[in-house]
C-alpha cells in the first residue's frame, strides 16, 4: 500500500498546486497574472503565497514600472519540492495501476 505521508501537505492544497504548477512553469509571474489565471481573490491568492514564501518555496521582488508590480518565482527549495512532490504522485499512480 502507498504511504500517503510522503505527499507534501503544503503543496497538495489545491490552490497552493495550482501556484507552484504555474511557477514551475515559466521563470515569475507577476501577482496580478497569477490572479487571473487562477481567478483567485487577491486575499486568497496572498494568503497562499505567504505559506508558500514562509516555507521557503517561493521567493518574490517589488518593481516599479509604469506601476509597482510584484513578481513571484519558484526558489530552489520550491522547485526540489514540487519535484519530489510530483514524483510521490507519479508513484502513486503506478502503485494504483498495478
Amino acid at each position: 500500500m502507498f504511504d500517503f505521508s510522503q505527499l507534501d501537505k503544503l503543496i497538495h492544497e489545491k490552490g497552493r498546486l495550482a501556484i507552484m504548477t504555474l511557477l514551475a512553469a515559466r521563470a515569475d509571474w507577476p501577482f496580478q497574472d497569477l490572479k487571473a489565471e487562477l481567478k483567485m481573490s487577491d486575499g486568497n491568492l496572498i494568503s497562499h503565497l505567504r505559506t508558500l514564501h514562509q516555507a521557503g518555496y517561493v521567493a518574490y521582488r517589488k518593481e516599479i514600472l509604469t506601476r509597482p508590480q510584484t513578481r513571484y518565482e519558484l526558489t530552489d527549495r520550491g522547485r526540489k519540492a514540487f519535484r519530489n512532490y510530483l514524483r510521490v504522485l507519479e508513484e502513486m499512480v503506478k502503485s494504483a495501476k498495478t
